[in-house]
């Protein structure tokens, strides 16, 4: 009895870490496969394991709103974690995530591409090609800064660090003109994102997820010093403002009146306050750095 005992305990209460982890994409899992309609063995075995989520969830809450509220460096598993030198690295060193989500961003821009100009061009829509030449820009940003960061490290060349801030911000600049673009050709064809079924919720989620850490992240980075750094959290927001801009024409789709009048109102308003901050956020990346260069006699100088 005792050996049954100690065996429902490691597997119905967990630490939580391994709760948050196993619980939450479960979670998603079964709202994805509900939302397509998936009756293959993957749904019913989704749903068992939404089922142990579920428990775990319950036994193991107050263990989590315990770590969140006092941190997670105290967790085994991270204490584990930070004692590998990968590890160590990646939870204690902000520049170097910053770094690995700067390729992965750019590998999921490309992606993008790659997926909207084979759209545009089998099915000759111009939609997906204005899809695709936005993808492209925000796929240029992050390059000029991926191969900043492959050959400098951060930090140390301030002047040159601008020139690649003020780079960004010519490409934002031109990114915002693709921007007006889509939101014109949403507002006069009616047209917008779509996610099925309760798939929307979850993309709702994420949504804004990335945009407040987003926000948060483009103020805390300024500490650092680093312009690079700096455009990086710059490039996430603007990615961040069009996915919110894309949530909002899925949700007025599925959600909002049957009015086409009311939902061009609604999204050439969001569209054309997306487009003003990103406005802004391009003349002023290009107004700090210019000024930053001269103030160090570096302006034009340098790769």
């Amino acid at each position: 009895m005792g050996r049954l005992k100690s065996v429902l305990k490691k597997l119905f209460f967990l630490p939580p870490l391994p709760t948050v982890l196993i619980a939450v994409p479960s979670f998603l899992l079964v709202f994805i496969l509900l939302s397509i309609g998936d009756r293959s063995l993957l749904s019913y075995l989704a749903y068992l394991l939404s089922a142990y989520a579920m428990i775990i969830t319950i036994t193991g809450i107050t263990g989590v709103v315990e770590a969140a509220r006092n941190g997670w460096d105290g967790l085994p598993l991270i204490k584990k974690l930070r004692s590998t030198p990968l590890g160590g690295r990646l939870l204690g060193d902000a520049i170097f995530r910053s770094e690995i989500t700067l390729h992965g961003g750019l590998f999921v821009n490309l992606l993008y591409v790659a997926l909207n100009l084979f759209s545009g061009i089998r099915y000759r829509s111009a939609w997906f090609v204005a899809l695709a030449f936005y993808y492209v820009l925000l796929s240029a940003m992050r390059a000029v800064l991926v191969r900043y960061i492959h050959r400098r490290p951060v930090g140390k060349n301030i002047a040159s660090e601008f020139q690649r801030y003020r780079a960004c911000g010519i490409i934002l600049l031109l990114m915002n003109q693709a921007l007006a673009g889509i939101v014109v050709y949403m507002v006069t064809q009616n047209r917008g994102f779509s996610y099925p079924g309760l798939l929307i919720y979850g993309m709702a989620l994420y949504t804004f997820y990335i945009t407040i850490s987003a926000i948060v992240n483009v103020i805390k980075y300024r500490k650092h010093g680093s312009p690079v750094m700096s455009a990086t959290k710059v490039v996430n927001l603007t990615a961040a403002l069009v996915s919110m801009l894309s949530l909002e024409t899925a949700m007025l789709a599925q959600f909002g009146s049957d009015e086409p009048e009311f939902r061009r109102i609604m999204v050439a308003a969001a569209g054309g306050a997306v487009c003003v901050i990103v406005l802004a956020m391009a003349i002023y990346m290009i107004v700090r750095s210019t000024k930053q260069l001269k103030r160090l006699g570096d302006d034009g100088a340098g790769t």
